[in-house]
């Protein structure tokens, strides 16, 4: 039975929203506040996974970044892939899970952004994840996920909330399952006068349950941060930010 993340009308249907105008002006400022965060230079070997249309690939490729973009949706490489062309921008665009793809010690630095960590029913799953982001690192190189903290949820949680953006409305209902640790959000999706309905189950993690489980992988000097510019995970914090390194 095919999960909701393997759906790619779920994706194509709510790009519109996910990946905004607005969106995408915004991922210039997130990709500074990266390279300033954790120190990268020009030509360092970046790996972006799950990458979308190619946000932060495309911004960190024009600061002269060696990108590789990975992403399963056929839809999102090819628009990145569009993208970089039009922008005569070179990144490598892989369609592939980030389950599936390594590639040992190729990597300067590795992103996973935008909550695209705990997707998958099985938490053996996502410890993959993590371990083939620490095996495509080379030894120095640093791990960066970028998620909505359970701590920030419990804080601002609503049952129910809607937005409307570039001709798309959204309209979201959200349950917690499973004692906290996952959140199941109902979309409903009205895009051309037609609506369409979505079920998404992700994973919540705490700040302490991922620490734990990037140091169980192997990742060392394990930081949380609770924005993009290095403020703590704290009370005020407006994401989980958590930074390892491959000894």
């Amino acid at each position: 039975m095919m999960e909701w993340h393997e759906d790619k009308r779920l994706w194509e249907e709510t790009a519109p929203i996910q990946f905004s105008h607005r969106a995408w002006i915004a991922a210039g400022e997130q990709v500074e506040s990266i390279v300033s965060l954790l120190g990268l230079t020009s030509g360092m070997r970046i790996l972006d996974m799950p990458c979308g249309p190619g946000r932060h690939s495309l911004e960190l490729a024009r600061r002269g970044f060696s990108v590789t973009g990975v992403d399963r949706t056929a839809a999102f490489i090819g628009e990145a892939q569009h993208r970089a062309e039009e922008g005569n921008l070179a990144v490598e665009l892989i369609q592939m899970d980030m389950r599936e793809f390594r590639r040992p010690e190729a990597f300067d630095a590795a992103l996973n952004l935008f909550t695209s960590f705990g997707y998958f029913s099985d938490p053996a799953e996502d410890k993959k994840v993590l371990e083939n982001f620490f095996v495509s690192l080379r030894p120095g190189g640093q791990l960066l996920i970028e998620m909505q903290g359970k701590e920030i949820l419990a804080r601002d949680f609503r049952v129910r909330d809607w937005v409307e953006r570039e001709g798309v409305i959204i309209l979201e209902e959200r349950e917690i399952i499973g004692g906290w640790s996952r959140i199941r959000t109902r979309w409903i999706v009205i895009r051309d006068g037609k609506r369409k309905e979505f079920t998404l189950t992700l994973r919540l993690y705490s700040g302490a349950e991922l620490k734990r489980l990037m140091e169980e992988v192997g990742f060392q000097e394990v930081r949380l941060y609770g924005d993009l510019q290095g403020g703590p995970y704290g009370p005020e914090a407006r994401r989980l930010i958590g930074v390892g390194r491959k000894p």
